[in-house]
């Protein structure tokens, strides 16, 4: 709507923004009066119009099979839309139109904002399945007339109430027709169900929807008077009620056709079931958080017990086994307390690789100092886990070996993320020193050490990647991995 409305028409970016309100709300309008909507809006030179929105009813058979946005039709061509424009008023003269062997009857709204007609609103009514109208449609049609009497006086939508339709009740969801007292006049069968479920045993009609709804959602304080206001329709807002074990969303519509309130709407949807799922999903949520805070606290009870073992070894190399266990459970641990933080089971995996750096460079102090380049992203845990288990293991293979005792010298760990999608995309990690570099006849593939062969096993196995180890110019060693960013299935 923003390209047609600044490509084809003089309406300002305020103008424009009411008709953004309006196409937020016209849902309802549309829905009430079982017609299909197209907006209209006269174009700079004013010798044609632009159709810039449509919306098809909920409630009852399209008058367009084809999508209208876009269209340009000459003024002149449709004597409806002329007339509501030049007079501002709604225009219902004429002939039903016949479309593919359909009657439609059309009818237009003006659409003001401040005194100025910005557009039209032609409504196109599929006749085809026109009956004898029940109450429910008697109720619905006379609500869509008065909106459209407000929408022509430049009254509806109402400014600063934009209104999330996927959220909001809509008409099929039930439907409360007031008086201006606030007493209910008509109730659709899905409201008085919703109003049951909050524990009614009787019916609506002629009830005051405000002391009913506060009787039947009592507060431990005072009588909710905000609550009885939008209940009695007072104000155009929504908000949930709960009472008797139920929940029921409900919104107000004053309505004012001609500038004095007659009345409101009350759209109300039975949000029991819904609201039950999400405090499951929040429950559920709490709890796995909860056990990988655990989790994490118990891999750090094992460090601390495998810490305090190796303190009593005697052997150097007991000693120095124990050591790189408690870094490599560590490892795990820094992505269990990550995911004790989170809502979901992915991780920002930059924050757990400077802390995996920052654990393993404590076996060299002051000798080599170990960074990090480039920004691994967002992973699963199921990537994450495993891979801070490399990584532990690379570095700490490279600042035991590729430097001697006092040497001073740089690791760094790049990362580069390529693809866009979260299961298409690839992770290039490179591990680069500039120490002493690789043996003679030195075989990663092949090497039996275990760190080597940990890195072997979860690169390939869990990972789905490839591991390669070579000798870096001028001197030093590279490590590079190529995995997938997402978990492999």
């Amino acid at each position: 709507m923003n390209d047609l409305v600044r490509q084809h028409t003089a309406l300002s970016e305020t103008e424009l923004e009411w008709l953004h309100l309006l196409v937020s709300e016209w849902q309802l309008l549309s829905d009430l009066s079982f017609a299909d909507l197209v907006l209209w809006v006269p174009t700079l030179d004013g010798t044609r119009y632009v159709s810039v929105a449509q919306m098809r009813p909920n409630t009852g058979p399209t008058s367009y099979q084809d999508d209208m946005v876009g269209h340009l039709v000459p003024r002149g061509r449709r004597p409806l839309l002329d007339a509501a424009l030049d007079e501002g008023r709604i225009v219902r003269e004429g002939d039903p139109e016949w479309r593919e062997e359909v009657p439609v009857r059309v009818e237009s709204i003006p659409v003001r904002r401040e005194g100025r007609v910005l557009g039209v609103i032609a409504r196109n009514t599929n006749l085809l399945t026109v009956r004898t109208p029940s109450r429910l449609e008697l109720t619905y049609l006379q609500s869509a007339s008065d909106l459209a009497q407000m929408i022509a006086a430049g009254s509806f939508p109402f400014p600063g109430q934009q209104v999330d339709m996927d959220a909001s009740p809509r008409v099929g969801d039930g439907l409360i027709r007031l008086d201006a007292d606030g007493v209910v006049t008509y109730a659709s069968p899905n409201a008085l169900s919703a109003y049951h479920r909050l524990g009614l045993a009787s019916d609506l009609v002629g009830q005051h929807l405000g002391d009913t709804t506060t009787e039947l959602a009592p507060s431990r304080g005072p009588v909710d008077e905000a609550l009885v206001k939008l209940a009695s329709g007072w104000a155009p807002r929504e908000t949930e009620v709960e009472g008797n074990g139920g929940v029921i969303q409900l919104r107000a519509i004053p309505l004012k056709p001609k500038g004095t309130r007659i009345g409101s709407l009350v759209l109300c949807r039975d949000v029991t079931e819904l609201r039950r799922r999400e405090r499951e999903l929040i429950t559920k949520d709490a709890t796995i958080r909860e056990i990988h805070h655990r989790v994490k606290n118990n891999l750090q009870t094992v460090a601390a017990l495998l810490r305090l073992q190796s303190r009593r070894m005697d052997s150097p190399q007991g000693r120095e086994a124990l050591n790189e266990a408690v870094r490599r459970v560590g490892s795990i641990a820094i992505v269990h307390e990550t995911l004790s933080q989170n809502l979901d089971e992915r991780v920002e995996f930059d924050e757990i690789a400077d802390r995996v750096i920052a654990m393993v460079s404590e076996i060299s102090p002051g000798k080599v100092d170990c960074r990090r380049t480039g920004r691994f992203g967002i992973l699963d845990a199921e990537v994450a886990t495993p891979l801070s288990m490399v990584l532990t293991e690379i570095l700490q293979n490279a600042l035991e070996h590729a430097f001697t005792q006092g040497e001073r010298g740089t690791v760094e760990v790049s990362a580069v993320r390529s693809g866009t999608g979260r299961t298409d995309g690839r992770l290039l990690i490179t591990v680069l020193d500039d120490g002493s570099g690789l043996p003679e006849g030195f075989d990663p593939q092949r090497a039996g050490n275990l760190g080597l062969q940990i890195v072997r096993t979860l690169v390939e196995g869990e990972l789905g990647g490839t591991f390669d180890m070579v000798r870096a110019e001028p001197r030093g060693t590279k490590v590079v991995l190529d995995i997938p960013s997402s978990p492999q299935k």
